[in-house]
């Protein structure tokens, strides 16, 4: 599979392209109960996990930068669904024999599938964890299978046959409790307000290229030609403004950028068009959105 962007889609990306090595990174969300959360993220996802300092945990595959970081706090307000935020992660297997062991994963721990699709580029498992945030765990097709018409990426959502999937695994196939080594966040996809204001943000400002505009009331955008590296619509949330402070759901989500140059670079189109931005730790710096989604933009 190739790394190079299709010609189809860097004929989309904007003057100030953001760098082709772009990458989603960990995705921090709040839960009610911590203890629950680490049961469904270790057992029914394969993660591995570690407790932070003050208390928080984050989850991942050894050797590779965390997935997720969970807050605990019982007292938080419920998950809002037609407020502004988190409509899943998406959690990128590297192969389809991955993915059906990560199918076998949840079956053995009898959780729930909320759905699942073939895009044409991916093949997808849909699932909640137990305060209600959204879960993709999906592998991609080849990049030489993906299909365009007009110069535009052909996404869908089709059929997944998962018993086809499932007969990726032999019948001598040892079960595979932890997720795999490369492991990663394949794309974050939100809630927002407004598609217009939206795409000013992610594609005018921070130079991610639009790769379609197929589905209503939403748009996809990327880095480096991939399908999408951030999903962004408008279906349960349009004209709405975040969650009360402190609820259930997304605190923050990184976008890795290759190095400190292409970070500054950014950051210096992030302050031109006069949004304000708060520098948290050495290399890592937030922003907001339109919608009030916090990017934690930072160097790899």
């Amino acid at each position: 599979m190739t790394d190079r962007p299709s010609p189809s889609l860097e004929s989309k990306t904007t003057p100030e392209a953001i760098a082709a090595g772009t990458t989603m990174g960990t995705v921090s969300l709040t839960v009610s109960d911590l203890d629950r959360s680490r049961a469904f993220y270790e057992g029914a996802l394969g993660l591995a996990v570690r407790e932070l300092e003050d208390g928080d945990l984050v989850f991942g595959v050894p050797g590779e930068p965390a997935l997720v970081r969970l807050h605990g706090d019982p007292s938080a307000p419920p998950l809002d669904r037609r407020a502004t935020g988190l409509f899943h992660l998406a959690i990128l297997l590297p192969s389809r024999l991955d993915l059906a062991r990560a199918l076998a994963r949840l079956a053995q721990a009898r959780w729930p599938l909320d759905g699942v699709a073939d895009h044409l580029v991916s093949e997808a498992l849909y699932l909640s964890d137990p305060d209600g945030n959204g879960i993709e765990i999906y592998r991609d097709r080849p990049r030489e299978q993906w299909r365009f018409d007009g110069g535009e990426l052909q996404m869908a959502t089709l059929a997944l046959d998962l018993g086809d999937l499932a007969g990726e695994l032999s019948g001598a196939e040892e079960p595979q409790p932890a997720a795999p080594e490369g492991t990663a966040m394949g794309h974050i996809h939100l809630q927002v307000s407004d598609i217009p204001e939206t795409e000013a943000f992610y594609s005018a400002t921070l130079g991610f290229g639009v790769t379609t505009r197929g589905y209503p009331g939403a748009l996809f955008v990327s880095a480096g030609g991939y399908h999408h590296h951030l999903g962004l619509n408008t279906w349960h949330s349009a004209g709405a403004g975040p969650a009360a402070p402190g609820a259930i759901g997304l605190r923050s989500y990184e976008v890795r950028l290759p190095d400190q140059a292409e970070l500054d670079r950014v950051l210096r189109r992030v302050r031109a068009a006069g949004l304000a931005t708060d520098p948290i730790a050495t290399g890592i710096t937030a922003v907001r959105d339109p919608s009030g989604n916090v990017v934690h933009l930072r160097s790899r």
